[in-house]
């Protein structure tokens, strides 16, 4: 029994498995009966849904490429967390996501266009964060995950059972933030849930050049918040293990943090070139992980996917792709007063000033 120094306190439920969670192959299953596997309907839609997100990655890299996009950042080979993350959640659930999660947004239900709104540069955030209980992506690695627990907080002294689910990325761990978002939940019990989708690269920083401990996870021993690390690749356990976090942390069971052991396949973004900094035999090795590939075969394995189901799953993808396409043809309605909108509830002198002057000059006086 591990305990702390002078207090007897057990820590075994606070530490990850040593070995990250699968379910994908029988001997996965049985060596990690904690985590019940999710029932094949849900399976199926997370195969749906992972085939239209790779094909909606793979179309927004096109358009960055063609300029239509300032820049994408690749969700490629992260498709199990993302989708496993949107699908875990309850609507009423609220999730944090960074610039690299679209995938997990349209998952959610989220217009395409909409998700690709900050990217393009047409402004800070495409959609209703409200609506669709998504925070606006973050690009500044880990203040968003301060939010998450502010907001977890708030929603459980109002009385509701809302969770909220932060997407960060190893890089992010290494950040103040993330530790202060960390330290605030366990002192909070908040029902927050911090998912790490660990690629093995903070841009061009492999991860053994920023932490030295055996797991990103074992970081949340050290604020009392329960950990778990995860086969990123895995859909089966990604989304066993978060619904299971989720769901304590709704009933009172305080924070998770969950390590998901995934890899970055394209680039950190379209203007990146990861050659520089990984060797191609690396990037292989994961290639032959792959997490549709993976899903698809036990699936068809087990009888769940037929030949029709996964021939309908990427017909669907590749209208989805059309769609995207002919409307990003479209140029978008802007304006520049728009500039103004959303960033104070009562804007201050100031601002009123400098958007009435805008406007004057935007009339030619």
């Amino acid at each position: 029994m591990h305990t702390t120094a002078g207090k007897g306190v057990e820590l075994s439920p606070w530490l990850p498995s040593q070995v990250p969670v699968s379910l994908l192959s029988p001997h996965d299953r049985a060596a990690n009966g904690t985590y019940g596997e999710p029932s094949p309907e849900s399976l199926l839609t997370a195969y749906r849904k992972m085939v239209l997100g790779r094909r909606f990655d793979e179309q927004a890299t096109a358009l960055a490429r063609q300029g239509r996009l300032a820049v994408h950042p690749s969700s490629l080979g992260q498709e199990a967390c993302q989708v496993g993350a949107a699908l875990a959640l309850r609507a009423a659930d609220w999730l944090f996501p960074t610039y690299r999660d679209c995938v997990a947004l349209v998952s959610r239900g989220i217009d395409p266009v909409e998700a690709l709104t900050l990217l393009r540069g047409d402004a800070h955030c495409g959609y209703d964060p409200l609506r669709h209980r998504t925070a606006p992506q973050c690009t500044p690695l880990a203040t968003h995950a301060a939010h998450a627990t502010g907001l977890a907080h708030a929603e459980r002294l109002k009385g509701a059972d809302t969770v909220a689910l932060a997407l960060v990325g190893d890089g992010a761990t290494s950040e103040g933030d993330f530790h202060e978002a960390l330290n605030l939940a366990g002192v909070l019990r908040a029902p927050v849930v911090f998912l790490v989708q660990n690629n093995r690269y903070a841009i061009s920083v492999p991860l053994s050049a920023q932490c030295a401990a055996p797991g990103l996870a074992y970081k949340g021993v050290g604020y009392g918040v329960r950990a778990e690390q995860v086969d990123g690749n895995d859909a089966a356990a990604v989304l066993a293990v978060l619904t299971t976090a989720i769901e304590d942390a709704r009933a009172g069971g305080g924070p998770w943090l969950v390590e998901a052991h995934t890899y970055r396949l394209g680039p950190h973004t379209s203007a990146d070139d990861p050659s520089r900094y990984r060797p191609a035999e690396e990037a292989e090795h994961w290639r032959r992980r792959d997490p549709i590939t993976r899903l698809e075969s036990a699936l068809r394995e087990r009888g769940v996917l037929t030949p029709e189901a996964a021939e309908s799953a990427t017909a669907e993808a590749e209208a989805y792709a059309a769609d995207l396409r002919a409307r990003f043809a479209e140029d978008p309605d802007l304006t520049p007063l728009a500039l103004f909108d959303h960033v104070f509830a009562s804007p201050p002198p100031h601002l009123t000033e400098q958007r009435a002057a805008l406007r004057a000059e935007l009339e030619g006086r």
